[in-house]
């Protein structure tokens, strides 16, 4: 894994606002960087892959312990929705991705270690698809990339179309946030390349007949896919109605135990000493000196404090911490001249598909962290 400094294409923004791509820039600073690539090796791409797809079965495994031992108290869950997390799992209510955050050197003697999984609502899915495909097709068009991600959701979607309602799928987020938009506009997009029937609804303009969820037009919305947090859905003051609900949500309501951290204490109590996981547990360090304190349910790096040899090395601000902290071993993110990456390793349809970058200044990835391409060397 090496980190290249290389020359910007001099029209880079003009390039990456016709692949739709608007949020290159944010608060005046450089999101999209491509003064910077990371280059891999096979092996290590063969690494990645292996530790994703297996830390996968893992959390899969987990969310099946905690279903099945009903393990929920520590998951911040409302008790009426547990039912629809059961169900949801029982039926195998179709995913499509996920998202690892992991800590990796490109050491072939060191593995990679799980931060935490995206599982719910991961973003950025649009710049590791189209954006850094396209940047190395320009640039460097004799190498390769680890990116199957737009093959293999299209794909998935045609495995996911028989298991939808025969109605329009509809993809739904925030639509002034435009990153959300854009994601979900590139998601609804391969869905309609599988042959499905998609339109897109803002959250805010979904309703409830008192019997179905509803467009603006009183059309029942029969299949749903939401990038909008389930933590949220579920505490909107329709969020009642989802019980009744016989709406197909993608992703599934299992999903919220995924996306919630109170699953690494849990897989590190099913998987202790794993070469892919760091040491973690509830409501205090144990006999750690070095570790990372983390809401259950933050998001972009809030409210995250870090300790090394018991002594506070970085803290964040934020809105979460209420509905209480898990305590991970300390891995810390490597150094390259003061950049600190983070690799986001994505599965589609529960199989390991690319990886995008998010670097930052600090020790703690957060929402102004730069999105870098990557390549494979020859």
């Amino acid at each position: 894994m090496v980190r290249r400094t290389i020359r910007v294409r001099p029209d880079w923004q003009d390039k990456v606002e016709d692949l739709g791509f608007n949020y290159h820039t944010l608060n005046n600073e450089v999101y999209w960087d491509e003064s910077t690539c990371y280059e891999f090796s096979y092996p290590q791409i063969e690494i990645l892959e292996n530790a994703t797809n297996e830390l996968h079965s893992m959390c899969l495994k987990a969310a099946e312990h905690v279903i099945k031992n009903n393990l929920y108290e520590r998951f911040f869950t409302k008790k009426e929705f547990i039912p629809l997390i059961k169900s949801s799992w029982e039926q195998s209510s179709p995913s499509i991705y996920g998202r690892f955050d992991l800590s990796w050197n490109g050491n072939l003697q060191t593995p990679p270690r799980m931060l935490e999984y995206n599982a719910d609502t991961p973003t950025s899915l649009f710049e590791a698809s189209v954006v850094q495909w396209n940047w190395l097709q320009e640039c460097f068009p004799k190498q390769d990339q680890f990116n199957s991600l737009h093959e293999k959701m299209v794909a998935h979607w045609k495995e996911i179309k028989p298991h939808l309602k025969k109605q329009i799928l509809f993809f739904s987020c925030l639509d002034e946030f435009p990153e959300d938009l854009v994601n979900v506009y590139y998601m609804l997009e391969c869905a309609s390349e599988a042959g499905i029937k998609t339109q897109f609804i803002s959250v805010t303009d979904i309703g409830w007949n008192g019997e179905n969820f509803t467009d603006l037009e009183e059309n029942k919305l029969c299949n749903m896919f939401k990038l909008y947090p389930w933590e949220w859905l579920i505490h909107e003051e329709f969020g009642q109605h989802l019980i009744h609900s016989d709406t197909i949500w993608i992703e599934p309501a299992w999903k919220m135990l995924l996306s919630n951290k109170a699953i690494l204490p849990i897989l590190w109590q099913l998987y202790p000493g794993h070469p892919y996981l760091l040491e973690c547990y509830y409501d205090e360090p144990g006999k750690m000196k070095s570790y990372i304190k983390k809401p259950l349910l933050s998001r972009e790096g809030a409210n995250v404090t870090l300790v090394e040899d018991n002594v506070l090395l970085h803290q964040t601000g934020g809105d979460y911490g209420s509905e209480g902290f898990i305590f991970q071993q300390l891995c810390k993110l490597p150094d390259f001249e003061g950049n600190f990456p983070v690799i986001g390793s994505w599965l589609i349809g529960g199989e390991s598909a690319g990886m995008g970058i998010r670097e930052s200044r600090s020790p703690i990835t957060d929402n102004f962290s730069r999105f870098v391409p990557h390549l494979i060397g020859k």
